[in-house]
């Protein structure tokens, strides 16, 4: 299975339907983890599952999702409500009691990406306003399989950013 994750465009609609039909034969999910300022009944989100952030004040989004696939249970908010900035305790225990082995979120428009406990936390940063030390605008693509994740990002052009693949066993 493969799962795209993108967030934090803020306004910027073009990059999402570039990302779609870029992206669209070869992923089988595709994930936004909030601040679109998109209406949330744009018809991109007919095909991204989508949550609300702090910067979309549309009442249709929900603040979180979980998502059962075949083979991963995906838990994903946008991670203001979960104090995302100050760690990841509070998104993690959000995350074990929906029984997920993925937790993906936004917010902080900084990459992120570690498994602990049998749980991969995914954080594909901004598209649009990257932060922190990796100033690239960035989505990602994991690649779930029985036994591990294969984790890839990418830059706005689609191109695959070499130091920033993963690989862990699930």
């Amino acid at each position: 299975m493969k799962y795209l994750v993108v967030s934090d465009n803020h306004g910027d609609r073009e990059i999402l339907v570039d990302i779609l039909q870029r992206r669209r034969d070869e992923v089988d999910y595709f994930f936004h983890c909030g601040d679109s300022e998109l209406p949330s009944n744009d018809e991109l989100f007919q095909t991204y599952n989508v949550v609300t952030g702090n910067c979309d004040f549309d009442p249709g989004f929900k603040s979180h999702l979980v998502m059962k696939t075949p083979l991963d249970t995906i838990y994903m908010t946008h991670g203001h409500l979960s104090n995302v900035r100050f760690g990841l305790t509070q998104i993690s225990l959000e995350a074990k009691a929906e029984n997920a082995d993925i937790c993906l979120f936004g917010h902080t428009h900084q990459i992120g990406c570690e498994a602990v406990k049998g749980c991969l936390y995914l954080n594909p940063g901004s598209i649009s306003q990257p932060r922190g030390p990796i100033q690239i605008q960035s989505y990602a693509i994991i690649e779930s399989s029985a036994d591990s994740w294969e984790v890839q990002y990418y830059d706005r052009a689609h191109a695959a950013v070499s130091d920033l693949h993963f690989h862990f066993k699930k």
